[in-house]
């Protein structure tokens, strides 16, 4: 049995998530997408040059294309590809989940958001989100339910 040298990088976990998301929308249903990039995206994206935030998904022509999403290319990547990092990225899915989608975004005007890149084995998977917007008052609650856990954490160490 071979011995897993070192220098091995094992390519699982999260990538990226969108923290913004979490704060701004009222998160309802949660779908995994597979998504369809180029060479020197994989290379940025091993190397953890991916951003979600600002990023949404569009729906055209009973396809979802990711938009918004920033992948910084490498400089030591391809010279002979103009690399564009916003470009539009196209989101692998079934037409029943684009059709329930697209009506659930279209007719109770819900947003759909990307609110994570990660690993499924050497895949790189989107999970997206419909998302209703929050009000400043349900922010703010958010955020003293934030401090209010932390201090809860911090008096339980110390006792």
């Amino acid at each position: 049995m071979a011995k897993k040298s070192k220098t091995q990088k094992t390519s699982t976990g999260t990538i990226a998530l969108n923290k913004r998301a979490k704060f701004e929308y009222h998160l309802d249903q949660r779908i995994e997408a597979g998504l369809v990039l180029t060479g020197w995206e994989i290379k940025s994206i091993r190397d953890g040059r991916a951003n979600l935030v600002d990023s949404y998904v569009v729906i055209k022509d009973q396809e979802a294309f990711l938009v918004g999403a920033h992948i910084s290319p490498l400089m030591t990547a391809c010279t002979h590809v103009v690399a564009e990092p916003r470009r539009e990225r196209k989101l692998l899915l079934n037409k029943k989940e684009i059709s329930r989608l697209f009506a659930s975004s279209s007719q109770t005007g819900q947003t759909i958001v990307a609110t994570a890149l990660y690993w499924k084995g050497h895949r790189v998977k989107c999970e997206i989100a419909l998302a209703k917007g929050k009000q400043l008052h349900d922010k703010r609650a958010t955020e003293k339910e934030r401090d209010w856990s932390k201090q809860k954490h911090r008096i339980l160490m110390k006792a």
